[in-house]
């Protein structure tokens, strides 16, 4: 197919534009590229791209796509506290526009990166598509409101697809520290302490960033009847962990390291265990690989491999709201997190 991957210079894309390409696919990018200089180990290869914001997609740019893979978003809870209208505007909005305009050009696949966060605060049950949802953070809230718009446009000739992912972990191109694993490697690599922030109780279920990707080849791949208007979890029910468990592994792969728990942390509201099993049963191609042990091996010898030290945990490179807030701050961001009139010409011009 010929592919449309928002989002591609991100955490996930930077993986995904290379996998989708291998698997024989005439794929390009479209990202406003927030994060640029965030770069980590080998660079990702180039694919074709439209250097646009999600928000100013016009039909023209939609043109003769057959599907879109829409990862672009802010992409976690701290960034969408920053401003929640924001949040909204992009999360929210700008996917349902999006999905819109993609009809309105023929697109026929439209397959959506949405979150486990939407069921949010839950018990120690297992929650598969048919649970309630309960975001408790804008970030959360925005992809269950993008689920809600985007199912009454699907027809015989447009088929959106939701991706609900668990928490995503394991190298790239772009690598990403505020999410649960890559951060923990990280912390006992560069400081020889593995911090835990809550009380160590709250589940989570994790999946490696190719095994997302997997997960949306397969449903470029597989038959209209089993992806139109579908919603699948994405990951394992064999891995979900509670935090205190994901650090046990981590301190098993990571020499001369301690676990160590911040004063006064407490339970984390959001908690949830998801069961995954319906994607394996639906999409027969998709077999995930990735176990939390192999991800912080991957992501120990990675970090090794590229230097990583303690200067790079401290400065903040790898943390999403640090590099927003260092963009607005120099004025290279206006309040909207458009880029200034300056700030996108030298950018174009690199």
């Amino acid at each position: 197919m010929k592919v449309l991957l928002t989002g591609h210079k991100g955490y996930i894309g930077t993986v995904a534009g290379a996998m989708l390409t291998s698997a024989g696919h005439d794929v390009v990018g479209l990202d406003t590229d927030l994060f640029a200089g965030c770069d980590f180990g080998q660079p990702a290869p180039e694919i074709p791209e439209i250097r646009k914001d999600i928000r100013e997609v016009t039909t023209a740019d939609l043109d003769g796509f057959e599907a879109i893979v829409h990862l672009a978003a802010l992409s976690n809870d701290p960034l969408g506290d920053l401003d929640p209208g924001l949040t909204y505007e992009i999360n929210h909005k700008a996917s349902i526009r999006l999905a819109e305009l993609s009809k309105r050009a023929g697109v026929r696949r439209f397959v959506f990166s949405s979150s486990c966060s939407t069921y949010g605060a839950a018990d120690d049950g297992f929650l598969d598509e048919t649970a309630a949802l309960n975001p408790v953070t804008p970030y959360g809230e925005s992809k269950v409101l993008v689920e809600r718009d985007i199912v009454p446009l699907a027809d015989e000739n447009f088929s959106p697809t939701f991706m609900r992912n668990a928490t995503a972990y394991g190298a790239s191109p772009r690598l990403r520290l505020d999410i649960v694993l890559n951060d923990l490697v990280a912390s006992a690599l560069a400081t020889g302490r593995i911090l835990i922030k809550s009380d160590g109780t709250p589940w989570r279920p994790i999946v490696h960033i190719r095994d997302i990707i997997g997960a949306m080849l397969a449903v470029l791949e597989a038959p209209k009847s089993a992806i139109h208007n579908a919603i699948f979890n994405v990951g394992q029910t064999s891995e979900n962990y509670r935090i205190s468990e994901l650090a046990e592994i981590v301190a098993e792969t990571v020499p001369n390291c301690q676990i160590e728990y911040a004063p006064g942390g407490g339970p984390d509201k959001r908690c949830y265990r998801v069961n995954c099993d319906k994607i394996q049963k639906t999409l027969t191609h998709f077999r995930p690989q990735w176990t939390a042990r192999q991800g912080a091996q991957e992501l120990y010898d990675a970090y090794r491999a590229a230097g990583f030290s303690a200067a790079d945990l401290k400065s903040g490179r790898y943390f999403r709201i640090h590099n927003i807030r260092h963009l607005l701050e120099n004025r290279q961001l206006d309040p909207s997190l458009r880029w200034t009139r300056t700030a996108f010409t030298e950018r174009v011009a690199v």
